[in-house]
């Protein structure tokens, strides 16, 4: 008896706890690289774009069979749980469509096809809500091949955002803090104290980004965010870089190069900068640019090269070294795990990529606790150059998603006390 009323509870309670599980992302396979989105402004893997505008998702299948692939669409509360709009009140059209535009690599010696996704289009009309999105990629067998977070919002409430050092002495050097006034001239909001919701993203990484503070304060129909602490990001380093738009001849951050089955780029060994001084060194805040001279279309002309990254540092023995960037969306994964090669006295790492002018750092990772610690190779400096953005979210009293209904922006180059 008792069994049975367990199993009832479960059944009951089963669909429940399957809705409210927080959505993360999947990571490719090995033969699928270079996932991006595109706009007018940017490209890059987190595109945070006005209700609207055109979504454009890229990316390359390293094999010669012409694949088909198949796009899906879900719509996301703030915490990335499922909301409760079923698919034909935030989609016009259908979605579990082919991707039908599709070229293949040209003169190039990693055989390739570059898939093109644009939203909208004749079978998915349009968009309708703003929030969080996620589209997901199948493959003709209908196993999920990767899948990428995306967010939509409305132009209605005014974001101001700037940086400032941290106000705690404590680390008054490594860390910058976020401050944030939101304006609310086109909508009456309810309660604010309980219907917004607030995200910080540093750098478009999503693993650091921090979210659901409260306002302080209210100002007229302003919400005032000025917090000592819990605002506060490590402030990071530069990025390392490299280019190599010209396969055949040594660019920025490339020592040397050797023709393989592939090209293969040396890149300078790098060495660590936590105990140096810092040193202002331009970058693009962790982001990737497909890049190659002598082509009409990068797309399906650019090659793919082996890159050898180095990195001159004694074997830690109870942390994993990852490579870490925009290039694989900041995720950690075994293909850019390095190795410690005790000979030279080096963690190096392979890694097949596309031509272009990319940003990395090293991280480490507890093996015990997963921790990742940005700042253990490159070192945090307040004076670092980092971009801020803010998304505001809002469920009115009675709503049933998350509107996201202001997008504020911020660069660390302006920083104050």
């Amino acid at each position: 008896m008792k069994k049975n009323i367990f199993n009832l509870l479960l059944f009951t309670l089963l669909p429940t706890l399957l809705i409210s599980q927080v959505v993360k992302e999947v990571n490719p396979p090995d033969f699928i690289k270079t996932i991006t989105f595109k706009s007018n402004t940017t490209q890059g893997q987190l595109p945070i774009l006005k209700l609207g505008e055109t979504l454009e998702l890229e990316f390359d299948a390293l094999t010669n069979n012409e694949e088909d692939f198949y796009y899906v669409i879900e719509h996301y509360n703030f915490d990335w749980t499922p909301s409760s709009l079923v698919k034909s009140e935030y989609l016009k059209g259908l979605d579990n469509q082919r991707i039908l535009t599709y070229e293949n690599s040209f003169n190039t010696y990693q055989i390739y096809s570059h898939y093109n996704l644009s939203i909208p289009n004749t079978q998915t009309l349009a968009l309708l809500k703003s929030g969080n999105y996620m589209i997901s990629i199948y493959d003709d067998y209908d196993e999920l091949m990767f899948s990428r977070k995306f967010m939509l919002y409305e132009d209605i409430a005014n974001v101001g955002v700037s940086v400032k050092r941290s106000r705690d002495v404590k680390v008054i050097a490594e860390k910058q803090s976020v401050d944030m006034v939101i304006s609310t001239d086109g909508i009456n909001l309810n309660n604010p104290l309980e219907t917004i919701k607030t995200l910080i993203i540093q750098n478009n990484n999503l693993n650091t980004a921090i979210s659901n503070l409260k306002p302080q304060y209210t100002l007229g129909n302003e919400l005032i965010y000025r917090y000592d602490t819990e605002s506060a990001f490590w402030a990071g380093n530069e990025y390392w870089n490299y280019e190599n738009k010209d396969v055949r001849a040594a660019n920025v951050g490339v020592q040397f190069i050797k023709l393989k089955d592939l090209y293969h780029n040396y890149l300078y060994t790098n060495v660590s900068r936590k105990d140096r001084p810092y040193t202002y060194n331009p970058d693009i805040n962790g982001n990737f640019l497909v890049t190659a001279i002598d082509t009409d279309n990068v797309d399906v002309e650019a090659d793919y090269t082996m890159i050898h990254f180095s990195l001159l540092h004694e074997e830690i023995k109870d942390k994993d070294i990852h490579i870490y960037g925009n290039f694989n969306g900041f995720a950690i994964d075994p293909l850019t795990k390095l190795e410690y090669n005790s000979e030279s006295q080096r963690y190096e790492k392979i890694m097949l990529l596309k031509q272009g002018f990319y940003n990395y750092k090293y991280i480490t990772v507890d093996r015990k606790t997963g921790i990742i610690d940005e700042g253990a190779i490159s070192g945090n400096f307040w004076e670092t150059e980092n971009n801020y953005k803010v998304l505001v979210y809002y469920k009115d009293l009675g709503a049933r998603y998350d509107r996201l209904i202001g997008y504020g922006e911020a660069s660390s180059v302006n920083i104050t006390n």
